[in-house]
């Protein structure tokens, strides 16, 4: 019964779903932040805003990477062609979306917030 919860359709939209929900919640977050009680510029990057930002970065990659890891795993538990298949392009998907949240949240760590 767990192996059907990895290798449902529904895994190949989420990974996607989550990385806007991330995005959202990042830009979002930093715009309110930045509206209401900026950084000092002077600070560089090293200020409490990025580092919330990047710790709910690493924790929204940990969370896709466990995600991937799982459906992968689960292709490779099942015999049905439909179920491997869904199993395999989610696992890619949630790799891509990991991706995605990296690549968008590494500035994070070298650029000053609010500038």
């Amino acid at each position: 019964m767990r192996q059907i919860l990895w290798t449902h359709p529904i895994n190949l939209v989420v990974g996607l779903t989550l990385w806007s929900v991330w995005f959202v919640a990042m830009y979002g977050g930093l715009s309110v932040v930045c509206a209401i009680a900026p950084p000092d510029p002077e600070q560089g990057p090293l200020t409490l805003l990025n580092a919330g930002l990047a710790l709910l970065t690493l924790i929204t990659v940990a969370f896709l990477a466990w995600l991937a890891w799982k459906c992968f795993h689960a292709s490779q538990q099942t015999t049905m062609r439909a179920a491997h298949f869904c199993a395999i392009v989610s696992a890619g998907l949630y790799l891509a979306s990991m991706v995605a949240v990296l690549f968008v949240g590494v500035p994070v760590l070298g650029l000053s917030p609010c500038v």
